[in-house]
């Protein structure tokens, strides 16, 4: 299986926000903006693969900045690193007051995916991600501490196990020791 560049998974998806999209505030229920972000992550997700994919996990969904009725939603999402049968999508959301001719960053997320076969169901191999960018990089080598996190707290791996994790832990306290 070829690996693909992180670049080939690349989606931009926007939506207007409408008044059933919004709360009591005029703006977009958080849930609604996470429906949408989970179909952009789909999207990347399947483009790397070729394969039917389903959502394994959500993790750091950070509200930054609400978006009001009648704004657009711009969300952008690629894979930052695949592993044997998952790939971590990371997917950023930014409103658009089109009135006002201002962009805003709204939303930051890390979604996991799993590829299935679709016959069975069953996790499938994916292409390795090859990163590009400096960015790229940096999600591309933060993904595996963000996967051992997930893997500790959901309890399928012992916290003495999460090495990579661990290590920037153990950096953090001996760089404070020396301070």
């Amino acid at each position: 299986m070829e690996a693909k560049k992180a670049s080939e998974s690349f989606i931009i998806m926007n939506e207007m926000v409408l008044p059933n999209d919004t709360n009591h505030f005029g703006n977009l229920m958080g849930g609604r903006l996470m429906y949408w972000m989970d179909i952009a992550s789909a999207m990347a997700a399947m483009k790397h693969c070729n394969k039917l994919c389903m959502t394994a996990s959500v993790d750091n969904l950070s509200f930054k900045t609400p978006i009001r009725l009648g704004n657009i939603v711009h969300i952008e999402a690629k894979v930052s690193r695949a592993f044997s049968t998952s790939m971590e999508i990371h997917v950023r959301a930014w409103g658009e007051d089109t009135l006002h001719q201002y962009k805003y960053p709204s939303n930051e997320a890390y979604f996991t995916f799993v590829a299935l076969d679709a016959e069975n169901h069953r996790p499938e191999a994916v292409p390795k991600l090859i990163p590009e960018t400096p960015e790229e990089h940096r999600l591309f080598e933060g993904a595996l501490r963000r996967r051992q996190l997930r893997l500790v707290l959901a309890g399928k791996m012992k916290a003495d196990d999460a090495h990579e994790l661990k290590a920037l832990f153990t950096a953090t306290i001996a760089k404070e020791d020396t301070e």
